[in-house]
């Protein structure tokens, strides 16, 4: 039934399987394409190391991006392999679009930290900045949308990695804690900047239909 004034959206949102597949496929290639990498790194003696970034070197903020997709070798990249799938593929159920927005934010924030507080001579590459952005938005991101779900989620994701927190405070100096740290905060300014906009209600009796 139609009413005057009231148009019907066309489009259709996807399926929850149609999520589940897209979400899956996106992390298992981002993870390939990871150890791709390291394998390529490991055979040429460490060639893509030059990728990672050295800070407070306007020539070095080019590398933001790209350090995030290098490890310090396979010990390194076994370590983000399993978190980093978990986390994206349950951030990534939101949406493919919001989730590369979210990843783009975290690695730029994240990036820009390391770049500005790093130690001198250093050379910080590793998605581990990612996976604490990731956990910092999936934390915060119920209460940001009002999502009692996401409350939820965020919840059990803090009871299972939830010790890893730990890991943005200085400890071992060969770890990033400033990767951790400010991976962790650009997860929850990225919470904000795409949370779920609320459509507004507008009319009469029939504003109800609007979706």
């Amino acid at each position: 039934m139609s009413y005057p004034g009231i148009s019907t959206p066309t489009t259709t949102s996807p399926s929850r399987s149609d999520r589940v597949k897209g979400a899956g496929a996106v992390m298992v290639l981002w993870v390939a394409l990871l150890w791709v990498l390291e394998v390529v790194d490991s055979a040429t003696g460490g060639s893509l190391d030059t990728y990672g970034l050295s800070p407070r070197n306007f020539g070095e903020l080019r590398d933001v991006i790209p350090m995030a997709f290098l490890h310090h070798g396979f010990a390194h990249l076994i370590s983000n392999t399993v978190p980093l799938l978990v986390l994206g593929f349950i951030a990534a159920l939101s949406g493919l679009r919001r989730f590369a927005a979210v990843v783009v934010t975290i690695m730029i924030i994240g990036g820009l930290g390391v770049w500005l507080t790093a130690p001198d001579h250093s050379n910080t590459v590793g998605a581990s900045g990612v996976i604490f952005g990731l956990l910092g938005y999936l934390l915060v991101r119920g209460f940001v949308n009002r999502s009692g779900l996401d409350i939820v989620v965020g919840l059990v994701v803090l009871a299972v990695y939830g010790s890893v927190l730990w890991g943005v405070l200085p400890g071992d100096p060969s770890i990033s804690w400033q990767g951790h740290l400010f991976g962790l905060i650009g997860g929850v300014a990225a919470a904000f900047l795409f949370r779920k906009r609320r459509p507004a209600v507008v009319g009469g009796p029939a504003a109800g239909l609007i979706r």
